[in-house]
């Protein structure tokens, strides 16, 4: 869920304040040699270190391989200077949620509608089952992200079918609508992640290039992220109300790349 509070916190890491990133090519980023160039898209290895943050602007000198930012808040200049110091750029986008505030937000017609978000009383969820009113206002945004130059996209709200949206949505329908955002990311070049939906990662791993999550360790789920780890595949997962000390050996046990985040998701960040 995004966050709307303004950056309130600096850099603090476990290993110590922010530091830039030596420039590196972006194969030191990739999977396999030549992965990029037979399938189109970013294909990212399985241990990168990232970065999450969705509040403006975003500090560009924390250290890390990825980093995953806002869609609609970041201009295609903040895209280019994280690339040109070896990084690899992740756009947010809200795929199974309505948020007011998007600029596209008076395109969503009323019938898509449903139920406000548990503690996020001005967002409502979406009615997945409607891809034919849904595709076309998500390729947009994905065409944007694609315009600004963001290597992958993280769709949030992928688990509408687990919660109480005003729909009888499915197991099946979820994972229609979550195989229709991973081919829409596909078709513009863009790695796509697996989010929330992790009950179905079975299922859902081969339509995925990576898994974001958040509080495995705190709600003891971490296991069932690991399918990714096994396939090569990065888990990026964020802890908050749990110290690092608590987190980190397991996480890193597993392959999962892990940080501590205030809720905001400010530019403050603790690694493992």
């Amino acid at each position: 869920m995004i966050a709307t509070a303004l950056l309130g916190a600096m850099l603090t890491a476990c290993a110590g304040g922010p530091a830039t990133v030596p420039s590196r090519s972006a194969s030191a980023l990739t999977g396999p040699a030549g992965s990029d160039a037979a399938d189109a898209w970013w294909r990212p290895r399985a241990g990168l270190s990232w970065q999450w943050q969705l509040t403006t602007p975003v500090d560009t000198s924390v250290r890390a391989d990825v980093y995953d930012i806002d869609a609609d808040d970041n201009a295609a200049s903040v895209v280019a200077a994280l690339h040109r110091s070896g990084r690899r750029v992740i756009c947010y986008v809200n795929a199974g949620s309505w948020e007011p505030y998007r600029p596209d937000a008076g395109n969503y017609p009323k019938e898509l509608l449903g139920r406000p978000l548990d503690g996020w009383p001005d967002e409502r969820w979406l009615d997945v089952r409607r891809l034919d009113l849904l595709t076309p206002l998500l390729a947009h945004r994905l065409d944007e992200c694609r315009t600004k130059g963001f290597d992958g996209v993280e769709p949030d709200n992928m688990d509408g079918y687990e919660n109480d949206t005003g729909f009888p949505l499915t197991a099946a329908d979820q994972l229609a609508f979550d195989r229709a955002v991973a081919r829409l990311a596909h078709q513009r070049g863009l790695a796509v992640g697996l989010k929330n939906d992790f009950d179905q990662v079975a299922a859902l791993r081969p339509d995925f290039d990576y898994g974001v999550d958040e509080q495995c360790a705190e709600l003891r789920t971490c296991a069932a992220l690991t399918a990714f780890v096994k396939a090569g595949r990065p888990v990026f997962d964020a802890e908050y109300a749990v110290p690092t000390s608590a987190f980190c050996a397991q996480t890193r046990g597993l392959g999962i790349s892990a940080i501590r985040k205030h809720l905001e998701l400010d530019a403050w960040r603790q690694t493992c």
